[in-house]
Order: structure tokens, then sequence, then C-alpha cells
């Protein structure tokens, strides 16, 4: 049985949380493995709404569920999230949720330093200003404050300081006062014990899941556009969100994430700044906004929509190294009598069929369409693929030919149960 890496490929939102709450039903194991609490994830089970931000879908499941070192981790929200799911009768134990010991934490400086950066920069980047960016600079700068800190308060009180040595002088430079380094001990003091509790080696874990044959699920946050590398770049998040993270941000060897399902919306959409080629300001990207409630879960904010791109998703396929995809919200698209795909781009007089790297090339392509008919029919529930009408099976397939690789699962509600399984991901 292969262990399976869902990852989202376009700029995340695309369904991921209920198709990583589906395969949790498979899986013994689920793992975040990047980001912080700056991505969320809805999942509907039998009519109760949960969102989630940190804590990995398997909770809901009562799976063995592990925030990975490559997640940053702001320990206030996850004591918030806990109280907030245990409201709703998941209780997060011990037992049930491990945090790695070695992940960075989000201190309250971060969130500061983000906020205060976007409201002071000319060329807004639309950060969630939770302060993740800045929790990953000081993470590579070698001075961030990890899990495993909190256990040893007198090396914390060093560090502390040497942390302060350096935002003194960005918090001066954008007109914050200093921070100061006992109040901030006394914080993570009144915490420690809480979160302490869910600290292990999260690598060694992993490690004894996979010796005993036991399925992992890795679970991504936001999508491969906003991988930090391989994104729309400066416009992207701060982490790797591509299918390699899972085995670095989790501890496993590289052959641990095993089968990969990129996670891809049958429209396109994206949240925050920087270029969206397809993006539609019409009725048809009002009905896509309207129709599938493209709204982001912990922010609120409104999603740009558009017609769905299969440069960028073959994009993802190659990056990822994408062995299926789980297509979501077909149903969104009921209704239209003309859909469009973008198959190429025009940047100048030049026709390309990849994104390129550079940001100007990026803002300046037009995408070049290829038309097809759309359907009136519903197939918003449909479970099984011979409930689909022609249209849709048509689209269906020319979007597997485009992107080149093939529908593993299609999600036809946010409904758990209305996902077609064409193809059983942990059986590789």
């Amino acid at each position: 049985m292969a262990n399976v890496t869902v990852v989202g490929a376009q700029w995340g939102d695309e369904g991921k949380g209920k198709i990583v709450d589906w395969l949790s039903n498979r899986a013994d194991v689920v793992v975040r493995f990047q980001g912080g609490h700056n991505a969320g994830h809805t999942l509907v089970v039998d009519g109760k709404v949960y969102k989630l931000a940190l804590l990995p879908s398997g909770v809901v499941q009562g799976k063995t569920s592990v925030i990975g070192n490559g997640v940053v981790v702001d320990p206030w929200h996850l004591l918030t999230e806990i109280g907030k799911i245990a409201d709703q009768g998941v209780a997060i134990t011990p037992e049930l949720l491990v945090l790695a010991d070695n992940a960075t934490l989000i201190l309250p400086l971060h969130r500061d330093l983000d906020q205060a950066r976007e409201a002071a920069s000319s060329q807004k980047i639309g950060t969630t200003g939770r302060g993740i960016g800045p929790a990953y600079e000081d993470k590579v700068g070698r001075r961030a404050i990890r899990v495993a800190d909190l256990a040893d308060p007198e090396a914390l009180k060093p560090k502390i300081e040497r942390l302060l040595s350096h935002h003194g002088a960005l918090r001066r430079g954008l007109g914050l006062p200093d921070a100061d380094a006992g109040e901030l001990f006394d914080q993570l003091m009144e915490i420690a014990p809480k979160i302490l509790a869910y600290a292990q080696p999260a690598w060694r874990v992993l490690d004894q899941a996979k010796k005993a044959g036991r399925r992992i699920l890795f679970e991504g946050a936001q999508g491969a556009l906003l991988d930090v590398d391989h994104g729309t770049y400066p416009f992207v998040t701060s982490s790797n969100t591509v299918a390699g993270q899972a085995a670095a941000g989790s501890g496993m060897g590289p052959k641990g994430p095993g089968y990969v399902l990129g996670i891809v919306k049958a429209y396109t959409t994206r949240v925050g700044e920087g270029p969206f080629a397809c993006e539609l300001q019409d009725e048809v990207g009002q009905h896509l906004a309207t129709i599938g409630r493209e709204v982001g879960v912990n922010t609120g904010r409104p999603r740009r929509c558009g017609w769905f791109d299969a440069v960028l998703v073959r994009q993802s396929v190659a990056i990822n190294g994408i062995d299926g995809i789980a297509l979501t919200k077909l149903d969104v698209l009921d209704g239209l009598k003309t859909l469009k795909i973008c198959v190429g781009y025009k940047i100048g007089d030049k026709v390309v069929d990849y994104l390129p790297a550079g940001m100007r090339d990026q803002a300046a392509a037009e995408p070049i369409y290829e038309e097809m008919e759309g359907w009136s029919e519903s197939t918003a529930g449909a479970r099984s693929f011979k409930d689909l009408n022609a249209n849709a099976i048509k689209y269906v397939r020319r979007v597997e030919e485009l992107i080149g690789a093939p529908v593993a699962l299609l999600s036809t509600s946010p409904e758990r149960d209305d996902t077609i399984l064409m193809r059983d991901p942990f059986e590789g």
C-alpha cells in the first residue's frame, strides 16, 4: 500500500480539505508538512462544518495527526483552534495530536512585522498578516525559537535576546516600539506546559508508523503556484508548497510521500495580489464566485476567479511529480453555455506553453483559449462517472489530456460522500 501526498496544483483553495478528509478514512496517520495558520481547510461531515488552519484534517476522523517540522506554529492560535474544535465535540489529546519538537514558533513580534511591512510597502504581496513569512525568515536565519526551547527556560532567555537584537532594528525602522524580552519570556512560559504536552520527535513517530505498515497521508497547504521557488514570485507564500517538501517537512525520506495527488479546481481562483492571466471580471466570473462560494476560509477575503488554466496545472503536474488529480467543484460550471480552457499564453509577439519565471512576463501573459460546449444538467452530488452528462465527461477528459495526468477523484459538492473514485491513490 502506498502513502499519499496531497498538494494543491493551483494557487490554493482547490478543495484540499474535503479530499484529505475523504482520504483520512483510508489512512492511519495524517501529516501537515509546511505553512502555518494562513491556510484554511473546510470539512463538511454529516452536515457539520469544521474549519481548520493548523490542525491536520485527520483530527476530525480520530486519526493520529502530526504537525511536522516544516510548519511554523503560532502556539496561541493552536490552543485556540484546539479549544474551538473541542467545542464541536472533537477532543484533541496528546495521543491524537503530535507536534514536532523541532518546529519553529510564530511569535507576536512576527505578526507585528508582517502587518507593518505590508502596510508600508508600495508593492503589496497580499499576505495574511499572521507572521508566517517573518517566522520563516528567522528559521533560515538560525535565530528562531522552536517548540523544544519551551522546555529549557534558561537556554530560552539568551535565545530571545539574540532574536530581539535582530528585530529591534527592523521594528524601529518601521516605527514600532521595541519588543520586551521579559514579557515575551513570560508569555512563552505561560503556554509552555500546554504546548509541550503535544511535543514529540515527529520524525520518530512517522518512522515507527512506516515500519508498522501504517498508511500515511501528507496534507499540503496553499498551492504549487504559491511555492517560494516555483510560484508566481514574489507573490507567493514563504515556504515550499510542492510535494517534495513532504519529505523534508516531516522528517521522512524521499520515498515516504508515495503517490502524489494534485488537487485541481475545475476553474481557477487565487487570493491576494499577483498575476492571474485567466481572471474574469464579468458575469461569468461573478457566477464562479457566487456559486462556488469563493471566500477565504480563515481570512474572509474574496477569491479572484477565472477559467481553467491548463498551462499552469500542467506545470504543477511536472514540478510536483503528480500521479493523478482530484478534480473539484465541477458542479460550479453547471449552467454555463460555453466553457473556456487556457492552452497557452501570448506574451508580446511570442506564444509560450509554460509560465515564465520573470515577473513582468507573468504580468503580461494573455491567455489563449480553447472553447467547449457547456451543459445545463446538474452534476451536483453525482457519485458515479456514469451519472455525469456527456459534455461534463468531455470536459473532464479534455482536462486530463491537456495537463498530462489522469483524474483519480472527482468531487461534485462539498459533502464528503459526493466523490467519484476513479482510482484509489492508496493502491498506488
